[in-house]
């Protein structure tokens, strides 16, 4: 049992806690670029953690074969071969969502999200670790596409999924699916998500603090602090 909560933590903190894009800031160019549309921002979400989660557990089987001198050169390789893989399924399976998503799917290589995993990530930790930090931070990029999709394509073209929506498709806001659109829904669910993250710390916080012996000497410390502020 104590080995699965440290797995478990794995798979979900990227979802909200360490959400690539509304928290750490990363990969922020596709996923302005591609959020448009709900299609093509699940498209390139999926398409991105199926090369997280490969890419992760590769590398973290490879960790101690790879030279160090060599590591990103290696990394940017193994990337690269599934995305080819990857863009190649796409390809024939889906060719619509090919075109809506351009270059920005051959870019997924260079990707900082996959790439900063691979080097922060993968290449320290086990296999089935590595390939849950892929999964969860994959789930977390896909779920931030996805509501900045929804709420551009819902504001901005009248429609969800490209089907009409009967009272929004007559005015649509047009600007929702134009840049200052999305870097206005982006800024507005990085602040949601900085909120509900600072609401629950402050619950674990409170929660931990109940039962310390040294609650009133760090409820001291705090107002000396607000003080000095």
């Amino acid at each position: 049992m104590s080995e699965k909560k440290p797995l478990i933590n794995e798979l979900t903190k990227g979802i909200l806690k360490e959400n690539p894009v509304l928290c750490l800031v990363l990969g922020t160019c596709p996923t302005l670029a591609v959020t448009t549309g709900v299609s093509s921002a699940l498209g390139m979400g999926i398409a991105a953690t199926a090369v997280l989660v490969c890419s992760n557990s590769v590398i973290s089987m490879l960790r101690k074969v790879i030279p160090d001198k060599v590591r990103i050169p290696a990394y940017i390789t193994i990337i690269a071969a599934f995305v080819t893989i990857v863009q190649m399924l796409i390809k024939a399976y889906a060719p619509t969502l090919n075109e809506a998503l351009g270059v920005y799917l051959p870019l997924i290589v260079v990707n900082c999200i996959i790439l900063g995993r691979a080097e922060m990530f993968a290449s320290k930790n086990g296999i089935a670790a590595s390939a849950l930090d892929g999964l969860g931070m994959g789930i977390g990029f896909t779920a931030a596409l996805f509501l900045m999709g929804s709420i551009r394509e819902i504001l901005g073209a009248g429609s969800w999924f490209g089907m009409n929506i009967p009272l929004l498709s007559q005015s649509p806001i047009l600007i929702f699916i134009l840049p200052p659109g999305g870097f206005f829904v982006f800024g507005m669910l990085m602040a949601a998500a900085n909120k509900l993250n600072s609401v629950a710390d402050k619950q674990i916080r409170g929660t931990d603090c109940a039962s310390c012996p040294m609650s009133e000497s760090c409820r001291g410390l705090d107002e000396e602090k607000e003080c000095v502020k």
